[in-house]
């Protein structure tokens, strides 16, 4: 059985087609075409005498010797390596997390926002260093921040500022200062291409916390 919650813009058809539940790790593998050991992959990965494994990778190569029967994941947020036959057992790991305010039980390294997305790539107790792809016609808040500073050089597009009240137009390779408490916002004009930023935030507080916003597209405060 399913739960489907509430909406009113959802359609439903009628049609005969197979259905797998994947609801689980194991299930992920049952779906994925194995080698001749055995072993579903995802990703890139270097293998001897493995046999029977799930191995999914994001962003790195994973090595494997000698084991057997276990799901290996690999994400920028955390490593589960776990008994294939155990997988449900991580809500255990998860409630450990919760318990000792872990950051990863509440943020993923990439956070997915009405704009686009934030994937932080690097962070210390003064400063944080993120991406930001921001979607075609798509802008952030127009904001301030009491206790940070931020930089943004564009990667890829060409993004629109408004900085202190000044509109500006950077392209790949150009850049913004922004002081604290100076209102701010990045926009992308273009229809059809997507925005790429490096942001470096630094100063006493680099959290969702010091975040003032005077207006937003999507009804945020």
């Amino acid at each position: 059985y399913a739960l489907f919650e509430k909406t009113t813009k959802a359609a439903v058809i009628p049609c005969s087609i197979g259905w797998s539940d994947i609801g689980s790790w194991l299930s992920i593998a049952q779906t994925i075409p194995q080698d001749k050991s055995g072993n579903a992959v995802i990703g890139e990965s270097i293998l001897h005498d493995v046999s029977n494994c799930l191995v999914y990778s994001t962003n790195r190569i994973v090595a494997g010797v000698d084991i057997k029967d276990l799901v290996i994941v690999d994400t920028p947020d955390a490593v589960l390596v776990a008994n294939k036959n155990k997988t449900q057992d991580v809500k255990h790991i998860f409630e450990s997390l919760k318990k000792s305010s872990h950051r990863t039980s509440d943020l993923h390294a990439t956070i997915h926002r009405p704009w686009g997305t934030c994937t932080m790539l690097e962070e210390g107790p003064f400063y944080r260093i993120n991406r930001l792809v921001v979607k075609p016609s798509q802008a952030l808040s127009n904001q301030s921040h009491e206790l940070r500073s931020e930089h943004w050089i564009v990667l890829e597009g060409e993004a629109t500022v408004i900085n202190d009240g000044k509109v500006l137009k950077l392209e790949v390779n150009q850049s913004t200062y922004i002081s604290p408490r100076q209102k701010h916002r990045l926009m992308n004009a273009s229809a059809s291409e997507n925005l790429v930023i490096i942001e470096v935030q630094c100063g006493n507080s680099v959290g969702e916390d010091d975040i003032i916003r005077y207006d937003d597209l999507y009804g945020r405060n």
